[in-house]
């Protein structure tokens, strides 16, 4: 039973890949947006530019696990 559950939160294909890490992406310039609010200025800017480059180091790190076939 929990390897069926397992499997419904397994990323397979490179669609997959693509769709979470589109989700990721999302929730990352949201986030950077109230970092805006919150910090205006360089520290806000600096904060918002963190968000996107760690969607795609994450991103990268799927994709390269989907090619090596890990699972």
């Amino acid at each position: 039973m929990i390897s069926r559950i397992k499997r419904l939160f397994t990323i397979k294909t490179r669609f997959e890949a693509f769709l979470v890490i589109y989700g990721l992406g999302l929730g990352a310039v949201e986030r950077g947006t109230h970092y805006l609010e919150q910090y205006p200025g360089w520290g806000g800017w600096l904060l918002f530019a963190a968000c996107p480059i760690a969607v795609f180091m994450a991103g990268a790190r799927i994709l390269d696990s989907l090619d090596a076939g890990i699972e």
